[in-house]
């Protein structure tokens, strides 16, 4: 652990904030953002980005795609999928809650509720069905509320991310609020998401590969070897503030919230490939 401590400390040294993501809409972020990448990894088709640290190394890729033939996660998305399909006690299912009965609507996640003027994430609206029909919410972090999401995701692989930010002032500070979240350093080291994910994609921090922020939602939930099953993006968060020696915040809090919403918004134009693996 000490020199995982001392590696991270090293590049936080050297880091220089890029310019990347620095527009004055969050369009011209997204255009800013594919144009930094694009220029950091000449080579990486656009599409690719959806694959993480597997489109920037070759024997990585290896490895990862000979697992894809027996994938880890799969008896939870058909777990899922039952879930999904099985009545409440109310007699109403999950496909009542949502457009098209939920199923191809992942790319469209998370989304700004003009309404109530928070941004509603796929596993906030999962739960916020249940108990509308009487049912308790499920934990946000793994188990039956991955499995759950990892089939709707399923449904939709191969579809384009669309997330909208509204001309609202709320909506607009939401994602605000999300990009302030992703390059504010924290924790006893001092580190922001971007210190590995804008400006360090590509280098090594002990085993771990750093993956680029770009295409990063598209694969959640992930079945990670680490953890040994499928967990949710908050988990991930999570794990990542407790790596700089941050205090987590909880799955679903509205800085979460906020940060998914950026972080999509981000992957506009890029698909759907969840469930997925990582280390």
């Amino acid at each position: 652990m000490l020199k995982a401590k001392v590696i991270l400390v090293a590049l936080g040294a050297a880091l220089v904030v890029p310019a990347a993501m620095a527009g004055s809409t969050p369009e011209e972020d997204r255009k800013e953002a594919v144009e930094y990448f694009k220029q950091m990894f000449p080579d990486v088709p656009y599409k690719e980005y959806v694959n993480g640290q597997y489109a920037l190394d070759e024997d990585r890729r290896s490895q990862w795609e000979s697992l894809q033939d027996f994938p880890p996660y799969e008896f939870a998305v058909a777990e899922g999928k039952e879930m999904f399909e099985t009545p409440f006690a109310n007699g109403k299912t999950y496909a009542s809650c949502f457009e098209n009965g939920g199923v191809g609507v992942r790319q469209n996640y998370p989304y700004f509720d003009e309404k109530n003027n928070e941004v509603i994430t796929l596993e906030l609206a999962i739960n916020r069905c249940r108990q509308a029909n009487g049912e308790e919410p499920l934990k946000y972090k793994k188990g039956d509320i991955a499995s759950i999401s990892a089939y709707m995701a399923s449904t939709s692989q191969g579809k384009n991310f669309n997330i909208q930010v509204p001309d609202n002032p709320q909506a607009q500070a939401a994602y605000q609020a999300g990009k302030e979240f992703y390059y504010s350093r924290r924790g006893q080291l001092n580190f922001s998401c971007a210190s590995c994910h804008v400006q360090n994609p590509g280098n090594w921090i002990r085993a771990d590969l750093l993956s680029p922020a770009l295409g990063q939602p598209s694969n959640f939930p992930v079945h990670r070897s680490k953890w040994g099953e499928l967990g949710t993006l908050h988990r991930r968060f999570a794990g990542c503030n407790r790596n700089v020696r941050a205090e987590p915040l909880p799955a679903q809090s509205t800085e979460y919230r906020n940060l998914e919403y950026f972080l999509t918004y981000m992957s506009n134009g890029l698909p759907v490939v969840g469930p997925s693996t990582r280390p």
